[in-house]
């Protein structure tokens, strides 16, 4: 077990070193001159030629593009995010105010997601086949087909706009969080109904269910005991990765309903280089990322141990 853990963290740690210098590299080869960028957004106006040069040597643009990553990597060894360079502020408290705001969000529409998908799904996998097999999966089908700016626009036009029933635009008040949770809940709820569904189905296809039935196992106790784990597995990866790719729903969304958080944090930061900033985002969603499949690989040994003795 302390084997495969310490192979999970290399792993983890080669996806974040790799995801930090690809963003630093990316950011460093962008058209355009940076230290001009960072002024502009500094200062709000256009600068001499000499104010852009003490911006390219404040924020370590004049050295080259080793000297620099490695100027930036070394604080964040000792989880120090560094300082904004067009506020000057630390990244760190501006970082943790845009998740406060990204993270409800992201856990009210896990719990739309699975509070319309499991009881669908379930419902459906007693008759396959059936008129409401068919109404589950065609929802599904349609929800994972639906792009989220779109479906954020009618959410507002139809809510917001024509029955004025909800705010559409900021994060005031918590029903300004229905809207958009609405919008990243309904795309996960899609995804989890197409999964739940075909992980029953699979599950009792298995030829050893009828033999444990006929011993007098209710269907309560088979379900439990040998549906749910063996279904549990690929809901287990889909809904972590639902749970992950959520941050880069949220970007979008936030966006659209003119939302703090990640989203409008990722995107000021973009359009002003703020080299800090963008890092910080990409390494937290990395960080989740990795986070998200080490627990993932830890639950599937926890419900199947065959599965670390394959492994082993």
């Amino acid at each position: 077990m302390i084997q495969v853990f310490s192979g999970l963290l290399l792993r983890a740690f080669v996806v974040l070193s790799g995801t930090a210098l690809l963003t630093f590299a990316l950011l460093w080869n962008a058209p355009g001159d940076p230290a001009q960028t960072i002024a502009m957004a500094r200062f709000d106006a256009l600068l001499s030629d000499d104010v852009i040069e003490q911006v390219r040597q404040e924020v370590g643009l004049d050295k080259g593009f080793w000297q620099a990553f490695w100027a930036w990597l070394g604080p964040l060894l000792r989880l120090d995010l560094g300082y904004s360079a067009v506020t000057g502020r630390p990244v760190g408290p501006d970082l943790w105010a845009a998740v406060s705001y990204s993270f409800p969000l992201a856990g009210a529409a896990l719990a739309i997601g699975l509070a319309m998908s499991v009881p669908l799904a379930v419902i459906a996998t007693k008759r396959p086949g059936s008129l409401l097999d068919r109404f589950a999966v065609g929802i599904a089908s349609l929800g994972n087909a639906i792009p989220a700016y779109w479906l954020g626009l009618m959410l507002i036009l139809l809510f917001a706009v024509k029955l004025a029933w909800l705010p559409a635009l900021g994060a005031s008040t918590p029903a300004h969080a229905i809207l958009p949770a609405l919008t990243l809940g309904l795309g996960v709820a899609a995804s989890l109904t197409r999964i739940i569904r075909s992980g029953i189905l699979e599950a009792r296809g298995q030829a050893f269910l009828p033999a444990i039935s006929r011993r007098g196992v209710s269907e309560r106790a088979l379900g439990k005991d040998h549906i749910a784990p063996h279904a549990a597995i690929p809901v287990i990866t889909v809904f972590g990765l639902e749970l992950a790719f959520l941050l880069e729903g949220i970007v979008l969304v936030e966006v659209i309903f003119g939302r703090p958080g990640l989203g409008t944090f990722l995107v000021q930061a973009i359009l002003s280089r703020d080299f800090s900033h963008v890092q910080a985002v990409v390494v937290l969603t990395a960080l989740i990322f990795v986070t998200v499949n080490l627990v993932i690989d830890l639950s599937y040994r926890a419900i199947d141990p065959r599965i670390g003795e394959n492994n082993a």
